[in-house]
C-alpha cells in the first residue's frame, strides 16, 4: 500500500467526523441560507488568504533532503494565487460587502485552524502542512461542485457567486492526483507520521469552522415565526 493510500486509510474516521457536520449534511439535504453560505464565504477568505504564505513559509522550512519538493510547491504558489479574490468577488455577487470581510476578523476557529498551520510549520514538520492540504482539497473534491448545486438553486444565486466553490471544486481534482505522486515520494517514517497526525487535526479543525457556521433554519420554523409577527 503506497502511502497516499495510507493517508486515506488512516484518516478516514477523522473525515467522516467533518462530513457529518450538521451545516454540511444539512446543505446536502437542500437545507441552505444566504446568511450561512456567506458565512462560510467569509471565513473561506479568512484562511484562504494564508495558502500562499503557508506554502512559501513551508517551502523555506524544508530541509535539505526534501529539496526536491521546492518545485512542485512553486507551482503550487502560483496556481493558489489570487483564490482569495475569488471568494470577495463571490460575496460581491451576494449582494454583499466584501471590503467588511477583507477588513474584518475570522471566526475563533478559522484563527486556530490558520494558527495551527503556521504552528506546524514552525515548530513541528513543515511537511506538516500537506496534512492542511490534504484535508482541504479532498474536501473540495467531494463537496464543493455538489454544494455549489444544492445552495444556487433553492436561494436563486447567480454563476458568479460560486466561482470560489466550482473553480475550486473543479482544480483540486487535479491537485489531489498531483499530491497523491507527492505523497508517494516522502519515504521517511516519521515525516509520514507527522503528516497523518496533521490530517486528523486539521479534520477536526475545519469541522469546527463549519460548526461555528450559523444553521438556516427551517423554512416551517420561519414560516411560523412570520404567522406570529405583529403588524406594526
Amino acid at each position: 500500500m503506497s502511502f497516499h493510500e495510507r493517508l486515506l486509510e488512516q484518516t478516514a474516521e477523522a473525515r467522516m467526523g467533518l462530513l457529518g457536520t450538521p451545516i454540511i449534511q444539512g446543505c446536502l439535504r437542500g437545507e441552505v441560507s444566504l446568511p450561512s453560505y456567506l458565512a462560510f464565504l467569509r471565513e473561506a477568505y479568512h484562511h484562504v488568504k494564508h495558502t500562499v504564505p503557508l506554502l512559501l513559509a513551508c517551502q523555506a522550512a524544508l530541509p535539505p533532503r526534501h529539496a526536491w519538493l521546492h518545485d512542485p510547491l512553486d507551482e503550487y504558489v502560483e496556481e493558489e494565487r489570487g483564490h482569495d479574490e475569488w471568494i470577495l468577488d463571490d460575496i460581491r455577487a451576494c449582494g454583499a460587502d466584501p471590503q467588511q470581510v477583507r477588513l474584518g476578523t475570522p471566526a475563533i476557529a478559522t484563527e486556530v485552524m490558520v494558527a495551527y498551520a503556521y504552528d506546524t510549520i514552525a515548530r513541528r514538520n513543515p511537511l506538516g502542512f500537506f496534512g492542511m492540504v490534504h484535508v482541504l482539497e479532498g474536501t473540495s473534491v467531494s463537496l464543493a461542485l455538489l454544494a455549489a448545486d444544492r445552495i444556487q438553486q433553492p436561494l436563486g444565486l447567480p454563476d458568479a457567486a460560486f466561482s470560489y466553490l466550482r473553480s475550486h471544486g473543479t482544480l483540486d481534482q487535479k491537485h489531489t492526483a498531483d499530491f497523491a505522486l507527492l505523497m508517494d515520494g516522502i519515504d521517511d517514517p516519521q515525516d509520514q507520521a507527522d503528516i497523518v497526525h496533521a490530517a486528523r487535526v486539521f479534520y477536526r479543525l475545519y469541522g469546527d469552522v463549519f460548526g461555528s457556521l450559523p444553521l438556516p433554519r427551517p423554512a416551517s420554523a420561519a414560516a411560523a415565526e412570520r404567522a406570529h409577527e405583529v403588524p406594526a
